[in-house]
């Protein structure tokens, strides 16, 4: 799956333009590269998001077919690590 639609489809990112800008930006790294939005996403890959004044960082469990519910988000993707950004 891209990563611009995974980003959307567990809630990580709200709307697929934003992901797609926040790749654009380099704001987003998969394993610790920058990645463009259609990078694939594979079980397993470590994903670093760069957004607003917070550094997170998420491994993906599994791969959704489609949007998934808050609910159901925390089957797809766990949460490893996140820290606040000090300007």
């Amino acid at each position: 799956m891209r990563l611009d639609l995974f980003l959307k489809n567990t809630g990580m990112i709200p709307r697929r333009p934003v992901a797609q800008r926040a790749c654009e930006e380099g704001l987003v790294e998969i394993n610790g590269k920058v990645s463009k939005a259609a990078a694939p996403v594979r079980v397993g890959d470590r994903i670093t998001l760069r957004i607003g004044m917070k550094i997170t960082q998420h491994e993906v469990l599994d791969i959704p077919n489609r949007a998934v519910s808050k609910a159901q988000r925390a089957d797809y993707a766990e949460l490893v690590s996140s820290e606040a950004v000090e300007v």
